[in-house]
């Protein structure tokens, strides 16, 4: 990934670079299922997105989840339609790096999910995480449903407790409801079972969430 000076809050829409009206091209499937990328959601199955800084590590952490179906990354939260990596860089489209994860609930209830979301990186960071410094570094959950919201506020109240107990500030993750999910580059798609060596800038506070018993 790339480390630099960004902007240090969320560009608005008149800032905001102009984008383009087609997708960018991107993977037509997923590089260890070979699920196309654009399957719709099977029946049964739902959708949650979440962003925790490097979407490299972020996707490999949900792709080793049990339940869960199929996982991308792209962009979102922000303005820029239809940006690009070297667009979202530059802090001017409002894009955050996102991880779209498909799941289903009888495997790995959504709670689950999000006690893997807030173990697995640093929610306390603002606008960066670790290393990786600037807006589309930061933490959010981006919900489908009243239900996600709730649990995800719900999620967020009580482990921020935790953090507390154990030292830590306050959580800075938004949690807000997902707009359009933009597909990101094909290189982009599962790169770290394409380099098992690349960068990964992934790394939790070590405090437990004390949510999320599976189904």
């Amino acid at each position: 990934m790339l480390f630099s000076s960004k902007p240090a809050t969320i560009v608005t829409a008149d800032q905001a670079l102009p984008g383009r009206a087609e997708p960018i091209p991107t993977a037509k499937t997923h590089f260890l299922s070979q699920l196309p990328l654009d399957a719709p959601t099977p029946e049964g199955m739902e959708v949650a997105i979440f962003g925790m800084g490097c979407f490299w590590g972020v996707e490999r952490i949900f792709w080793n989840t049990e339940g869960v179906w199929l996982t991308m990354v792209g962009y979102g939260a922000g303005t820029t339609p239809n940006p690009t990596y070297q667009e979202v860089c530059t802090g001017m489209t409002g894009h955050n790096e996102l991880v779209r994860v498909i799941y289903d609930p009888a495997v790995i209830s959504y709670e689950a999910l999000l006690r893997v979301f807030w173990e697995g990186h640093n929610p306390t960071q603002g606008m960066r995480q670790g290393n990786d410094r600037g807006t589309q570094y930061r933490s959010g959950i981006y919900t489908t449903s009243a239900a996600q919201q709730a649990a995800a506020e719900a999620s967020r109240d009580a482990y921020q407790a935790e953090l507390h107990k154990a030292g830590h500030g306050a959580i800075t993750s938004e949690i807000l409801p997902a707009g359009t999910f933009y597909m990101a580059e094909d290189y982009h798609q599962q790169y770290l079972a394409k380099n098992p060596d690349g960068y990964c800038g992934i790394g939790g506070t070590g405090v437990s969430c004390p949510i999320g018993i599976a189904t």
